[in-house]
């Protein structure tokens, strides 16, 4: 028998700017982690923490910036913490909210959707990982 040659379809490369909402500086966080891994896919990020610090090439904000042509917003805040950024997050118009494990929040996905935003509950690091982002 003959060997066979399997195509697997491409993944698709396409950049995605992304907010990550709840960024932290220290490396045992999986916010930190995802900055730094949607970096290494060429994912152009910004990102919104308590801290104003750096993790690479990332600057993280403290403060709601006007950010323009976010299409996923990376949430790694409890509900609890999210009701202050729901009109933030809404203004910029992403085409899906990730609520990662530990960030899911049913009130905010309704409004989301309600938004024709796609909510999506998924780990990110996850989705970077098996070519799903």
């Amino acid at each position: 028998m003959r060997g066979r040659i399997v195509i697997f379809p491409r993944m698709s490369l396409q950049q995605k700017k992304t907010l990550v909402l709840g960024a932290s500086d220290n490396p045992q966080r999986y916010s930190y982690l995802a900055v730094k891994r949607l970096r290494g896919s060429g994912h152009p990020v910004t990102a919104i923490g308590r801290k104003l610090v750096k993790v690479g090439d990332v600057d993280i904000e403290t403060e709601k910036k006007a950010f323009t042509g976010v299409d996923t917003v990376t949430l790694y805040l409890n509900a609890g913490h999210q009701k202050e950024y729901y009109d933030y997050i809404l203004s910029l118009h992403p085409k899906r909210i990730i609520f990662n494990p530990g960030a899911e929040n049913p009130e905010l996905e309704a409004l989301a959707e309600a938004n024709g935003i796609e909510p999506v509950e998924a780990c990110t690091l996850v989705l970077l990982s098996t070519g799903q982002y």
